[in-house]
């Protein structure tokens, strides 16, 4: 990646954060989200955008991720009518899970720790 590349998905990261808590109302978004990354392509013609879902419920979180991934092009409409660039990429949204693997990671180690203490 280039520098140019990396200041756009750092400011894509931010603003697509910005929009989706403050200009997309959609009634299925009702958990907690984090927009971790996203990477353009060096063409700028696509980006994938990372995003992790917060809930105690895995259907209530499913249901979020979905909300958020249906309103990708309003998300790409929003980001052109801010930033001053010529091409603007296709958001391509991707549920991030692997804070969700590193807390399930954690809570077996957590229990393994507990067996041989017991030993």
């Amino acid at each position: 990646m280039n520098v140019r590349t990396d200041k756009l998905n750092s400011e894509f990261k931010r603003l697509i954060a910005e929009i989706l808590t403050k200009k997309v109302k959609d009634p299925r978004i009702t958990e907690m989200f984090t927009v971790l990354d996203v990477q353009c392509d060096r063409e700028l013609s696509s980006a994938k955008v990372f995003i992790s879902v917060y809930s105690t419920d895995p259907e209530k979180a499913v249901q979020t991720f979905l909300a958020l991934r249906d309103n990708e092009a309003i998300v790409r409409r929003e980001v052109s009518k801010t930033m001053h660039i010529r091409k603007v990429p296709e958001f391509r949204f991707i549920l991030d899970t692997s804070l969700a693997y590193g807390q399930k990671i954690d809570e077996l180690l957590n229990e393994l720790g507990k067996k041989d203490g017991n030993s």
